[in-house]
This record gives structure tokens, sequence and C-alpha cells, in this order.
């Protein structure tokens, strides 16, 4: 008689504390069919696309999720909090998240 392949490993979802890189491929595995290999390609994949067009100073859109864009800020006077010294800080870069509404809504319990 063959053998029947493994039923897919459940993984503990709800749990207290921040979702660590390790648990999130775990689950992407488990909504995937099972093959954590896959998932951790899958989330790579993603992250680097995500990093490659921010470079290139493209926006980056993922329905359900938000947008990811480069912020482009001038230079400006800050101060220093232990010693009150004003110094100017150089025009910078910055990465923006706006956070989609489906998923504030789902923050929400809406």
């Amino acid at each position: 008689m063959a053998k029947e392949p493994d039923p897919i490993k459940k993984v503990k979802l709800r749990h207290s504390g921040p979702l660590t890189s390790a648990e999130l491929r775990e689950e992407i595995a488990a909504k995937m069919g099972g093959d954590l290999n896959a998932a951790s390609k899958a989330l790579d994949a993603i992250t680097e696309v995500i990093r490659e067009n921010l470079a290139e100073d493209r926006k980056v859109i993922i329905k359900g999720l938000g947008s990811f864009e480069v912020r482009k800020r001038q230079s400006r006077m800050v101060r220093n909090p232990l010693t009150g010294e004003k110094i100017t800080k150089s025009a910078d870069s910055v990465v923006k998240m706006t956070i989609a509404k489906a998923l504030k809504d789902a923050a929400q319990g809406d």
C-alpha cells in the first residue's frame, strides 16, 4: 500500500509579539501548499524587486498592502538632544510606506 503524503504542517498563526521573517515565511508556505523553500524565494524576490525599484526612484504599489516611495528631504536645522547644539543636516532620501485602506480597515476589525 502506497504511503499517503503528509498533510500540510499546521503553522501556529496567532501569537503575541512581532511576526519574524522566519514565521512569515512559514505562514506563506502554509498558504502556498507547504513548500518553505518556494515561500522563502517568493518573499526574497518581492523584497528585492521593491528595493531595486526604489533605488531607481520608482514608486511601488501593492494592492491590499500599500505603496512604497522614496521621498527627498531638504537640508534642515536639527538640534542635538544631548547638547542642544543646532546643526545643519544635509539633504537626504527616506522610504515612505503608505498603508492601503483595506489593511487599515482589517487592523481596525472592520
